[in-house]
């Protein structure tokens, strides 16, 4: 196998920072900062972070999570930056509730504190910023986070200046760019090859009928998807509920059409499903009668919101696209679902950058 030279650079680096914390053992660098203190000597400054950009499928996540596994740093966290700030939001506004509006000190600040109490490392995953609500805080919220120390590690197909891009009342967002450059360092990763198209064209992206080939198949996508990372069962938080995740590494998750279209879910549950993950596997799609209009509406919507969020699907069904639904309430409008999962299958779908949030978020 020919060496990834755009790849390996990263991984230098990542293993430099990676040196760098392991140095600093968190108990004695305390009592050192402590007694530097005392002697009117600052301490040192945290190691610089790293923020990964470039075209989709070239290893950013791979690279970034390997790093992250291997990590000593005890206090560490690897979030997608969408529920990081649905928890910054949900927090503040908490203390606004609690606090009669009224706020004894800086909330981002005190917010800040509350993060690096629990995190010391910080890693991101296809880090955007789209939300207006988002982008008006983000700025002050990591300028503080920075301040306390904390090392943030992201990967974006973004570079720095043009998050945000054309965004309401960009020019309030702009001080964050420069916050950013000043605490961690901007690595492109613009290799040639699609790493990820590649794998999925390998294994195929839509498979039938439901058999044991099928199976095979999708077990085989998630291996080669994630690496052959060991899956682990999670759950996404939405509106206060609760949506279990069978199996999901790298993300990369995996259901069941039963879990996903005949449990009462609705278009903020795909969407959250959507921005979390950028490859889901979904096993079992059944042929769809009358009966199963309900689960048949469900599977239409998740199909959209997919789309809309560019996140691969990779899925075995009894049949194929166009026969999906052919007979019950709505199934003159299925064929714009069997249209989309025909495009799903091409070239440029599956290189398409995913979308981890979009205007929706707001």
């Amino acid at each position: 196998m020919q060496q990834d030279e755009a790849q390996a650079h990263v991984a230098r680096r990542l293993q430099s920072l990676h040196d760098e914390l392991t140095a600093r053992r968190p108990a004695g660098y305390r009592l050192r900062d402590r007694l530097k203190s005392m002697l009117g000597r600052e301490p040192p400054p945290p190691p610089r972070g790293l923020y990964i950009h470039g075209p989709p499928g070239r290893g950013k996540s791979m690279l970034m999570d390997l790093f992250f596994d291997t990590s000593q740093v005890r206090r560490r966290r690897r979030v997608h930056v969408h529920p990081f700030m649905q928890e910054v939001h949900a927090q503040l506004h908490q203390w606004r509730t609690e606090g009669g509006g009224k706020q004894e000190e800086e909330p981002l600040p005190r917010l800040a504190r509350k993060i690096a109490q629990d995190t010391r490392l910080l890693c991101f995953d296809e880090f955007q910023v789209e939300a207006i609500a988002d982008a008006m805080i983000v700025g002050r919220l990591f300028g503080a986070l920075f301040d306390e120390g904390v090392v943030v590690v992201a990967t974006s197909n973004t570079a720095p200046d043009d998050l945000y891009k054309d965004g309401l009342q960009r020019a309030r967002f702009l001080p964050f760019i420069d916050i950013l450059k000043q605490n961690v360092d901007i690595l492109e990763l613009s290799t040639e090859t699609d790493y990820r198209r590649d794998r999925l064209k390998a294994v195929g992206v839509y498979h039938a009928p439901n058999d044991a080939h099928a199976r095979e198949a999708l077990a085989d996508a998630f291996n080669r998807l994630t690496d052959g990372a060991r899956p682990e069962a999670g759950e996404i938080v939405v509106q206060g509920r609760t949506i279990p995740v069978p199996e999901q590494a790298r993300g990369v998750a995996c259901f069941g059409f039963s879990e996903l279209c005949e449990n009462p879910l609705g278009s903020a549950d795909y969407w959250a499903i959507a921005c979390r993950f950028q490859t889901v596997i979904v096993s079992g799609i059944p042929e769809m009668k009358a009966e199963h209009r309900d689960a048949a509406k469900r599977f239409a919507v998740m199909i959209e919101t997919f789309y809309e969020q560019k996140t691969k699907l990779v899925c075995s069904a009894a049949v194929p696209p166009d026969a999906l639904y052919r007979d019950g309430d709505g199934s003159e409008l299925f064929t714009r679902v069997a249209s989309r999962l025909e495009e799903m299958q091409s070239e440029d779908y599956l290189a398409a950058p995913h979308r981890p949030a979009n205007a929706h978020a707001a």
